[in-house]
């Protein structure tokens, strides 16, 4: 078995954390920098698994500062395709949607930034990965931009009042998450330095991260385990009774 494939949009949006989790659950991993001009594999075939970070890239209309993102679209279709595990955060969870034929847009609630807490959905009882997130796990925002439609044969994970996609699974294999799991102090500072939507905003840089850092042991007890549960997956080593089948999508 190969390394798992992961696609980092963004230089300041790396696995960091979480790729310490998926190290530690024995997951290897090989990661693509196509802002550095790494290409973008066509095929992910042979691979255990697939993960699309998050970035400053917009899956909103052609971003001409990122033109790979169009070639991660066409990987995710494959990855969902061929049942092989895929997990997008943030900007990966937009372009898994976008890429099938889900929206995304400039949401009309505004910027989300910071610690927040999203509510599980009745489905995630049965979903092998969120059955044992707890009802309304802390998690970190950071995005302007949100799915507004999930594609077709989505199944919705969990939500927040006025973000209701904050998570969801296509196909038995693949999630998306809008909210971050993978950051630390040291991530949320080079956000927030200099950042011109906390200054839109009004909000102080060093308090917006002083109370990201404050939530980041309750994040970790709860998605840690989530990203073992993943690696789980993508080694092999979860049940066939805990993965759920479903229909092929339409267009996959």
């Amino acid at each position: 078995m190969g390394s798992a494939l992961v696609i980092e949009n963004d230089p300041t949006d790396d696995l960091r954390r979480l790729g310490e989790w998926l190290a530690e659950a024995g997951l290897p991993i090989e990661v693509c920098r196509p802002y550095a001009d790494d290409p973008v594999p066509a095929d992910p075939a042979g691979r255990p698994a697939v993960i699309v970070l998050g970035g400053r890239p917009s899956a909103v209309g052609p971003d001409p500062a990122a033109g790979w993102l169009p070639a991660v679209e066409g990987l995710l279709r494959k990855a969902v395709r061929h049942r092989i595990p895929t997990l997008g955060i943030g900007l990966g969870a937009h372009l898994l949607a976008t890429a099938h034929a889900g929206t995304v847009e400039r949401s009309a609630a505004g910027p989300e930034i910071g610690p927040a807490l999203v509510g599980k959905r009745d489905a995630a009882a049965t979903d092998p990965l969120f059955r044992y997130v707890p009802l309304a796990p802390d998690v970190l925002q950071w995005h302007v931009d949100e799915i507004t439609e999930l594609p077709h044969g989505a199944v919705l994970l969990a939500a927040s009042t006025h973000y209701p996609h904050q998570a969801f699974r296509l196909g038995d294999r693949a999630w998306g998450l809008q909210f971050h799991i993978e950051c630390d102090r040291d991530m949320v500072s080079s956000w927030a330095a200099g950042s011109t939507l906390l200054t839109e905003l009004r909000l102080p840089a060093d308090v917006v991260v002083d109370a990201c850092v404050e939530v980041l042991g309750d994040i970790e007890e709860v998605w840690q385990p989530f990203a073992v549960r993943f690696a789980a997956l993508a080694l092999g080593q979860l049940p066939d009774s805990d993965i759920p089948r479903t229909l092929p999508l339409l267009g996959s």
